[in-house]
């Protein structure tokens, strides 16, 4: 690899249950697993601050993921550059079981961004700021400074040592696991991809269908997004998925003659930092457990993160501000829980409240 001399390299035979491999030993100031969002942002400031950065990520390509691509436009209008969003919405479509209303404000409220776009330019930034990306790395062990994984573009297994390492690998976080840190409260996302151009964006509050959770409808360039999101505590994967092709039925949206895909989202917050090892993004439990936002919590935990490590007395107001906002959302969620009269009510009065501008539209976002 470049920019390491030979002396600190060192080869090393090992035998494991699928033969030899060589394993390569070199270190690194900030290893991060996983090239979301998070991790990627993370990884360009720690290697603009100076730092010797490697990201891992398992995936062949960068970006991939299911979700429904929304960003907020408080939360990412100053991060995601307006070329790469597909859809910029100044007017929300709210439905619940009696009203149907619109929300109109005089910028877009909510943005759709191609996920694998956002990937590939994240990733230029990072490499362009010195840091290194190597994809088809599956993580299989960690200690507390090192990690071992196996390239699968070759078959061979390394090991890496690190000053500090970031968990930056979503919800079923491996680096999590190390630390021996459960996951109670986690969501559950479906999303299909239908092709078209759908002109409107839709938000359907509908607790027949979904209880506290929700179904959307996200237009992009040439295809339209549409799932739903629900608290796994509420409701499990196969009864919301049914739900689902039900609901679509009843608007229109023929969803059984396509294949949906499925997302758990971690909201079960317990810290980011522990002692030199950082967890961010849905890694960390950061999405929002009331929304699903995911994308504004991983980049703002990433570029936080960065910081607290370049700098050791650095206080992450941004994060702690944003920590505040979920702490809020999570306790609403709990609140909500099973009990679907509570979920329709609070879905009425959310949608009238906001009909009467009594309610601005950004009061549910993670930025505010």
């Amino acid at each position: 690899m470049p920019g390491f001399s030979q002396k600190s390299k060192r080869i090393i035979s090992v035998i494991s249950d699928f033969g030899f491999y060589e394993i390569l030993s070199m270190s690194y100031d900030v290893i991060i697993v996983g090239a979301g969002p998070g991790g990627l942002a993370c990884a360009e400031n720690t290697a603009r601050m100076g730092l010797k950065t490697l990201v891992l990520e398992r995936k062949p390509i960068l970006g991939r993921k299911v979700c429904a691509g929304g960003v907020t436009w408080n939360g990412l209008v100053k991060k995601v550059p307006v070329d790469i969003m597909e859809r910029q919405c100044a007017t929300q479509y709210i439905f619940t079981r009696s009203q149907q209303i619109s929300v109109t404000a005089p910028t877009p409220i909510i943005a759709t961004v191609n996920r694998e776009k956002l990937g590939r330019l994240m990733g230029d930034k990072a490499r362009q700021a010195g840091a290194h990306i190597r994809l088809g790395c599956q993580v299989n062990t960690i200690t507390d400074n090192a990690v071992t994984f196996v390239d699968t573009t070759n078959g061979k297994a390394e090991q890496l040592n690190f000053t500090y390492l970031v968990g930056a690998d979503g919800s079923s976080s491996l680096v999590r696991r190390h630390l021996g840190i459960p996951i109670r409260d986690i969501g559950i996302g479906i999303n299909y991809q239908l092709p078209g151009t759908y002109p409107d964006m839709e938000w359907h509050l509908n607790s027949f269908f979904f209880a506290s959770g929700y179904s959307w409808v996200f237009p992009h360039q040439q295809t339209v997004s549409i799932g739903a999101y629900v608290d796994a505590r509420v409701m499990k994967a196969k009864e919301l998925q049914t739900n689902l092709l039900k609901w679509g039925e009843t608007v229109g949206h023929n969803l059984s003659a396509h294949r949906g895909k499925a997302e758990y989202i971690n909201f079960d917050y317990r810290g980011y930092r522990f002692n030199n090892i950082f967890l961010i993004g849905d890694a960390a439990g950061l999405a929002s457990g009331l929304t699903g936002e995911g994308i504004y919590p991983a980049i703002v935990s990433g570029e936080a993160v960065a910081r607290c490590i370049a700098d050791a007395d650095h206080i992450p107001e941004d994060l702690h501000r944003m920590i505040k906002n979920h702490t809020r959302h999570r306790k609403l969620v709990t609140l909500l829980g099973k009990n679907r009269f509570i979920a329709t009510f609070l879905a009425e009065c959310i949608a009238f409240g906001l009909n009467k501008r009594w309610l601005n539209f950004s009061a549910a976002e993670m930025a505010r």
